[in-house]
Formats: structure tokens, sequence, C-alpha cells
């Protein structure tokens, strides 16, 4: 008699193996095509704009896909990647790379430090998380510290300006990420990251660890946008805190994962690809159409696809990666 039990675990590993290969041959197609494209486009900072909004709704895809927390202040893990960066730079006179594990590692130190919001949900939690990256920006900003951190008068680092190091360096935090979010969608972690999410208390009584899951949750997308938020300060070289801690970051990549669809991989890769190809086709060439052609996305979107774009292919029962 055939181990049926055997053949059944067989079969599960097997489409296992296809869909991590299928979907890490999707980040992997991204990676090479921006990578690609900086030899044959001549705007590298469109190009470079189009990388970090890529990660940065990856990033924000861990923590809202996989756990339902939405921070609205998630640019304050960007700004503070961004001044880690140039504080180490400025100051140490330290190369960039190590500049860059500067702004990872105060994109966590922040993450650690706001872990209790992660006791709020809902809007009390997005309300909270925008507050404390406002409250970050304020001291980033007081002209007090400006021997520190420049305050509002801009940081420069013209030593370390390498756009072609830079732009690839950003490809690597991209693929880096996709990799992380491939890994989220096949592995149990992720699958009890989306329990929690669906109904942390059945999670919780069914041996998941809530508290763990949501933490290291909130750290893998904080390191995300910590990373981002470093190599955006090497690409740019000088920059206001204005700029570092714009909300508009979060509020374009909240849109973008949106648009596409939460929770999967290629959902935040065609909201950022339509939107902010839109956004720089008419917002740039007639911006006077731009805001009514972007509000008017949105709201159809929202009264007839509220899962996002990839929900067209999923409610007829094809698996989006």
């Amino acid at each position: 008699m055939p181990d049926v039990a055997a053949t059944i675990r067989a079969d599960a590993r097997n489409r296992l193996i296809k869909r991590v290969v299928l979907d890490t041959s999707i980040a992997a197609a991204v990676v090479i095509g921006m990578g690609v494209m900086r030899g044959v486009y001549s705007n590298e900072l469109m190009l470079f704009n189009f990388v970090v909004f890529l990660a940065l709704a990856q990033g924000l895809n861990i923590i809202y896909g996989f756990t339902g927390y939405l921070p609205f202040g998630y640019v304050g893990f960007y700004g503070a990647g961004a001044y880690g960066f140039s504080l180490v730079v400025m100051h140490l006179h330290a190369p960039a790379l190590v500049g860059m594990a500067a702004a990872a590692a105060a994109a966590l130190v922040l993450a650690v430090i706001l872990l209790p919001l992660l006791r709020l949900s809902g809007a009390y939690f997005a309300i909270a998380s925008m507050a404390a990256a406002q409250a970050v920006y304020e001291i980033i900003a007081n002209p007090g510290l400006e021997d520190i951190t420049k305050g509002p008068y801009g940081v420069s680092l013209s030593d370390v300006f390498a756009p072609a190091f830079s732009y690839y360096t950003a490809l690597a935090i991209l693929g880096a990420t996709l990799l992380l979010v491939v890994w989220l969608r096949n592995s149990r972690f992720g699958m009890s990251l989306q329990a929690i999410r669906d109904d942390s208390v059945s999670a919780a009584m069914s041996g998941v660890s809530v508290v763990r899951g949501r933490t290291i949750a909130w750290l893998l997308s904080a390191l995300v946008a910590g990373l981002v938020g470093g190599v955006f300060a090497w690409h740019i070289s000088v920059f206001y805190p204005d700029t570092a801690f714009d909300l508009s970051v979060s509020i374009f990549s909240t849109v973008f994962l949106l648009f596409g669809g939460a929770t999967t991989l290629c959902g935040p890769l065609l909201g950022v690809f339509i939107l902010y190809g839109i956004y720089n086709v008419i917002g740039i060439a007639v911006p006077q159409y731009f805001q009514f052609t972007y509000g008017a996305l949105i709201v159809l979107l929202v009264l007839f696809l509220p899962n996002g774009l990839v929900s067209l292919l999923t409610n007829r029962g094809i698996r989006v990666p």
C-alpha cells in the first residue's frame, strides 16, 4: 500500500517549491529590470524614486499586509535612517557602507522605542505612529541641535556622493526586501502573522506568540524603511528635515500598497508601477489634471476593488504571487 501521508507531504512540498521559485523569479526580474533601466533611461532620479517606493511599499506590506497594522508615521523610520546615515558620515567621516549600518541601527532603535504603540490598534495605532514621526522630526529640526543634526538648515554629504553606487545599493535593498516578503508568504512564520492579522485571539489560543510575531514584523518593516532612508541620504547627498520626514512618503507608500493589494508580492509592485508611473506622466506633463485623475482612480478602487487590483484574479480563484 502506498504511503498516503508521505504522498500528500511530497505534493505539498513540490507546490511550495514551485511557489517559491515563481515568487523569487518575479523578484529577480524586477531588480534586474530596474538595473537595466538605469543604462537605457536618462532620468536616474525618477528611476531611483521608483526603487525607493518599490522597497517602501513592500516594507509597509510586512507590517500591514501580514499583521494588519497600518502606520501612517512609517516615514519616521525612513527619516531616522536618513539621519542615522548622515550623522555618522558628517561627524565620524565614516564610509557610506558604515553609514548604511548606522541607518539600519537608527531605525531599529526607534522601532524598539515605539514598541508600546503595538498595544493600540486600528486608527489609534495609525494616528499614534504619525504623531511619533512628527515628534522625531521636531527633534531633528530643532535649531538648538544645529551642531549635531544641522537643525532645519539641511545636511550636505558631498564627500560620499556616488549616484551609481548608491543606486545599485538601493537595488540590493529592494532585492532583499522582496526576498523577505517571498519568505513571509511561504513560511510558517508568515502564516502565523496572517493568523494574527485575521484573529489574534484565535491565533494565541492555537499556540501562536502574538506579541513576538507583531514585534518581529514591526522591526523588519522598520529596518527596510531605515535602509531606504539611508540610501536616499546617500544618493541625494543634500536634503532637509522636511524632505526626510515628508508625510507624503507614508501616504504614497500606503496608497501604492493598497492600490495593488496587500499580503502579495505583486500587488505593491503593480501599485508603484501604475500609480507612480501616472504621477510622472500626468503630474509633470499636465499637472492640472493630475489630482483629478489620481483621486478618481483611488475612489474607484476603494468602491469596486477594496482588496486591490490583485483581487481581480484572487476573486476568481487564481493565486497571485
